[in-house]
């Protein structure tokens, strides 16, 4: 694959960006002027690569000042909503498919669709079906900046079998050679396993598995993954699906089998969890397995890692290895004084000139193939093992798409608190995933 160098990125931000001089609008900058663009992320492992995006945007574009703002996961949001609701929101900020329909349904993000017809942007050239995750009724609300993929991550001093691994396999009655990974890897005070007749389940010292309870009502990093290659599907129609299945026996399945690992001792109370994040117990050596997505190879596989970790694929369930990819994009908030200058900074995000360096830099995988293919050529060269990320990605039928519908707040909230009855040994899972989605499709009627 061609390295670009920074000179050609530049060339390239240059090429891309010449129509603005002729685009005005109501901006400061027809007059010459300088405009700053407010843009705001949540992730500060990744601000660099950007950062390094700015600064070659800048070079082509002196005029317009790329000015960063990043705060954590929910702060981010919840800073969010209240700048939209004062109307004082960042012209340009990372979106997220869970969260934009309540942008689009309050009016407060931009439709960039014109711009893409004006400007020719080359939708192919993103990874299959991303593009299409920010529209709704022929309005476009961003272009697509990164994918992400789930695998499973194990601690290589508490797992050293790792003879097929690679090829698990799982269901919700026994939960296959999955589940006989996870009882090997569980150990109590005595040093027992979870397959040994003595083990005792009342006193372990690690866990088999650490499951993700704070997923909302998507489950991708764990619960979702498993239950869609038993044969769940989240909606009638995804995206802007009307009709949830929360009630389907295949999930009730599924969350029934994370709540037997629970009692088999093979998994930590959900009341004894809840207070520290997955990474902290990993990092404790309390946890051999858990589900995690691409995002957080360089927490697993970096540097500053706590301990030795690996990379395992997804468990091939009864309806196949099945691994959510989801995928962000940025968001021009619908009151910007600069629109014009907004959108060449959102182009360049979602081209190649940017993605590029974000794909040298390996901290996430870009939406444009050829970029993607930079970023696993980043991570051999560096020494990390991550091809199943890439692997699960290019497998025909391999993947899902995260639900998308108005309402995501509450479906979310609602799902959430049902499954935490259920693990919390409050509800069986049938009964309170009924509830739940009585309650959620409630709110398309």
């Amino acid at each position: 694959m061609f390295r670009r160098s920074r000179t050609a990125a530049v060339l390239a931000a240059s090429a891309l960006l010449m129509p603005l001089a002729a685009c005005s609008g109501g901006d400061d900058a027809a007059d010459g002027g300088k405009v700053t663009i407010n843009y705001w992320l949540w992730d500060d492992k990744q601000q660099p690569a950007y950062q390094a995006c700015a600064d070659e945007f800048t070079k082509a574009n002196p005029n317009i000042t790329i000015k960063f703002t990043q705060t954590q996961w929910a702060q981010y949001w919840q800073n969010l909503t209240t700048q939209l609701a004062s109307g004082g929101a960042p012209d340009v900020w990372t979106d997220h498919a869970s969260y934009y329909p309540q942008f689009v349904s309050s009016n407060q993000i931009l439709d960039i669709q014109p711009f893409v017809d004006k400007d020719k942007v080359d939708l192919s050239q993103y990874q299959a079906g991303l593009a299409d995750l920010f529209v709704k009724d022929g309005k476009r609300y961003g272009l697509p900046k990164d994918w992400d993929t789930m695998a499973v991550v194990y601690n290589t001093k508490l797992v050293t079998d790792t003879a097929g691994l690679d090829k698990l396999t799982w269901n919700p009655n026994d939960g296959g050679t999955f589940e006989q990974a996870i009882a090997k890897a569980t150990v109590d005070a005595n040093g027992k396993n979870g397959l040994d007749p003595a083990f005792d389940k009342a006193h372990v010292k690690v866990y088999g598995f650490l499951p993700e309870w704070a997923d909302g009502a998507q489950g991708q990093n764990g619960w979702g993954d498993l239950a869609v290659s038993n044969g769940f599907t989240y909606l009638d129609k995804n995206p802007w699906g009307t009709h949830y299945n929360y009630d389907d026996p295949k999930l009730a399945q599924t969350i029934a089998w994370f709540k037997h690992l629970i009692d088999a001792g093979y998994a930590p109370k959900f009341d004894k969890q809840s207070n520290l994040g997955r990474d902290a117990v990993m990092d404790a050596g309390q946890a051999a397995y858990t589900i995690v997505g691409s995002w957080t190879i360089s927490t697993y596989l970096g540097a500053d890692a706590k301990q030795k970790y690996a990379f395992a694929p997804l468990p091939t369930g009864p309806a196949g290895r099945k691994t959510a990819i989801n995928g962000l994009s940025d968001a021009i908030y619908a009151g910007t004084k600069h629109p014009d200058q907004a959108w060449a900074w959102v182009k360049f995000l979602g081209s190649s000139a940017c993605q590029d360096i974000v794909g040298d830099k390996a901290v996430v995988f870009p939406a444009i193939k050829s970029a993607a293919d930079k970023a696993l050529a980043a991570h051999k060269t560096a020494g990390r093992d991550v091809h199943v990320f890439t692997d699960e990605a290019a497998a025909p039928g391999g993947t899902f798409f995260l639900p998308i519908s108005d309402h995501g707040n509450e479906v979310s909230q609602i799902v959430q608190d049902s499954l935490q009855a259920v693990v919390l040994g409050q509800a069986a899972p049938a009964d309170a995933l009924k509830k739940a989605n009585d309650q959620v499709n409630a709110l398309f009627k």
